[in-house]
């Protein structure tokens, strides 16, 4: 059995990025992916949002790498001509008790190294978009959308230039360490087959599997896999003329940014996500919930009329915390923590991952630099 110098399992943008990095170095890489394609999960089921890095706390791991990661994906994407638009946000206050809100997230995204942020009076957000109704709001201009297909095929591209090789319909079924590398037990769900593939590296960037995959994995201590909470986002979107040539997003709700319109690089309209727990992974969209969808909207946009909306699809994130507690961190867990030469793992890569993924990237590399020669 031959062995290569990493295994990526996981082929969403953070494993297509991790393999473009690591391939860049010199290693030799496989990214090894369950599904029949690329990225068909929380990578291709989000509101494709370059995100400037405002709500999150200050030293986390989402703060640093959205930042960083935010400047990385601008400049990739004019590098690698793929589409995107800088079109900036508006963050809305609908009541004046919400305004001390929009003040504490300019000193928030300040702390952060966010320094772009302008406060708007009702009439200067309204002269912005005339069809907006608020209080108050704060402009993001560096805020913006990016095309996450075009985005991830860049990257496995990039990273086959290199000489990185991409497996899909392979679930690994369990690892072992064995002569200081990783023996992975794979299924090959288009022929039915088993077989074992080994490296010196891995990197568990499975998404919504990770916390699964890891607890697969001997010689793992499981205190060090933590449970994953699932958040489903459901999207409904408007036909006809873009009312905003912005995105809107009300202040923040628990569990998510409220539910915000996004535009499509076409001008497109959509809506969400909105914050709905389940147990398991299903991705119906329940057109009832359009419901909530217009009492939310409403208080930003008034002119929506009612049957405007239509149910699209809808993303699940991969969470690490549960209703009513604090929003956990990203984890990029490495041998420091769990023990393991050579294995990272991540998990709870919810948004801002997309905009995070050339930095996560980096960030990996640097943890298996440490021992790769």
């Amino acid at each position: 059995m031959d062995t290569v110098d990493c295994i990526v399992a996981g082929a969403g943008v953070i494993g297509l990025a991790v393999a473009r990095e690591l391939s860049r170095l010199g290693m030799e890489t496989i990214v090894v992916e369950a599904a029949d394609a690329i990225g068909t999960e929380t990578s291709s089921r989000n509101s494709e949002v370059i995100h400037a890095g405002i709500y999150y706390p200050r030293g986390s791991l989402k703060a640093a790498l959205c930042v960083a990661g935010r400047d990385k994906l601008y400049a990739y994407a004019d590098e690698r001509n793929i589409p995107h638009k800088r079109c900036g946000k508006l963050i809305v206050a609908t009541l004046p008790e919400q305004v001390p809100t929009l003040k504490g997230i300019i000193e928030k995204a300040k702390a952060c190294g966010v320094d772009d942020l302008i406060m708007l009076s009702a009439d200067e957000a309204q002269a912005m978009e005339p069809s907006l109704k608020c209080v108050a709001a704060v402009l993001s201009p560096s805020t913006g959308i990016v095309d996450s297909h075009a985005l991830m095929l860049s990257l496995l591209g990039e990273a086959e230039e290199q000489g990185a090789y991409l497996s899909l319909n392979t679930e690994i079924i369990s690892g072992r360490i064995e002569d200081d590398r990783f023996v992975l037990h794979t299924h090959d769900r288009s022929t039915g087959s088993d077989y074992e593939i080994a490296s010196r590296h891995f990197v568990n960037a499975a998404g919504l599997g990770a916390s699964a995959l890891a607890g697969r994995l001997e010689r793992l201590d499981q205190q060090f896999v933590p449970k994953l909470r699932l958040a489903r986002g459901n999207y409904f979107s408007v036909t006809g003329r873009p009312a905003f040539s912005r995105l809107i997003y009300p202040v923040p709700e628990p569990g998510g940014l409220g539910v915000h319109l996004t535009l499509d690089l076409n001008g497109g309209m959509r809506f969400g996500p909105d914050v709905e727990w389940i147990e398991e992974k299903d991705y119906t969209v329940d057109p009832r919930r359009a419901d909530h969808f217009y009492g939310e909207i409403r208080k930003y946009w008034p002119d929506l009329a009612y049957g405007g909306l239509s149910p699209t699809y809808s993303g699940i994130r991969p969470k690490l915390s549960g209703p009513g507690e604090p929003a956990a961190d990203f984890v990029v867990q490495g041998p420091e923590t769990h023990g393991v030469d050579n294995l990272v793992n991540l998990f709870g890569i919810e948004s801002p991952g997309l905009t995070s993924s050339l930095a996560i990237a980096e960030l990996v590399a640097r943890r298996l630099r440490q021992t790769y020669v």
